[in-house]
């Protein structure tokens, strides 16, 4: 294993912890970086692995929210706590699970053929997607807190959540396009968005270990995998850290520009220098 391999992977790690949290499809630029620089990666586990990295760093952002959700819930069912806050995180983690659900179904249903044969074209075509999905929300500013959260909200962020299952079309982004599009604040959709990531990556990560455990290029490469992991974390932390100053400013704008540029660009790059 040479540096200059080490130094790809270790780029890519930085790819995917910067890209994973803002809206622009951490899954589309692994596929456009790997063509670019020449990295052969089949199937899914290095993008799962690296993944899970992402889900450390944002399980430390926010693991005041998620202690004081499992403290309330834990108050709710056990102790009978009917207070504001005790059933706010209840109703607030029933949202949680039933947005869940359609990502996770889908996700088993086609765990062996998303990601497979991705062009980079195809990935253009759906950060345009992205860009356009984030426009129409760009300047809505919804009135509804984590307790306004009904059933049917739940399903149709969810039902979004499951378009991001396609490499180009940013998990973020759909939740936060869901998320707002049924009335949250962009403060809250954004918190909502990424403890709903939570729970589908834990489940993408358990049923993926025995991928991730076989990849081939493992025993070879472990070391480019390990520090490209460390790498994705400490950039996935910086990254949800920015796109939160990001929402409170309402700068949305810059992630639609953003996808058009890297979407035409990739398009181009299909049909021109491919």
């Amino acid at each position: 294993m040479d540096i200059i391999t080490i130094i790809k992977y270790v780029f890519l790690g930085l790819l995917q912890g910067v890209t994973e949290p803002i809206p622009v499809s951490s899954s589309g630029h692994l596929v456009i970086a790997r063509e670019l620089f020449g990295i052969e990666a089949s199937g899914l586990s290095f993008e799962i692995f690296l993944n899970t990295a992402s889900l450390i760093a944002i399980l430390f952002v926010y693991r005041k929210d998620i202690i004081s959700i499992i403290q309330n819930l834990w108050r709710f069912v056990f102790h009978g706590a009917r207070d504001n806050d005790a059933v706010t995180d209840f109703k607030y983690t029933i949202c949680l699970i039933i947005a869940t659900i359609p990502a996770g179904v889908a996700g088993l249903l086609l765990k062996d053929v998303i990601g497979e044969n991705i062009s980079v074209g195809f990935v253009g075509l759906m950060l345009l997607v992205t860009g356009l999905a984030l426009l129409f929300i760009k300047n809505k500013r919804g009135a509804k807190r984590d307790g306004d959260l009904t059933i049917k909200d739940s399903i149709i962020v969810g039902i979004s959540q499951c378009m991001a299952l396609t490499p180009g079309i940013s998990r973020s982004g759909a939740s936060i396009v869901g998320a707002i599009a049924v009335g949250l604040s962009q403060k809250n959709a954004l918190r909502f968005a990424f403890l709903l990531y939570i729970p589908v990556s834990v489940g993408t990560a358990m049923i993926s270990v025995g991928d991730i455990v076989n990849d081939p290029n493992m025993n070879t490469l472990w070391l480019a995998y390990l520090l490209a992991f460390i790498v994705t974390i400490i950039a996935t932390y910086f990254a949800v850290k920015w796109l939160q100053n990001v929402m409170e400013r309402g700068n949305l704008i810059i992630f639609v520009y953003y996808c058009f540029a890297l979407g035409a660009f990739s398009i181009l790059y299909q049909f021109i220098w491919a």
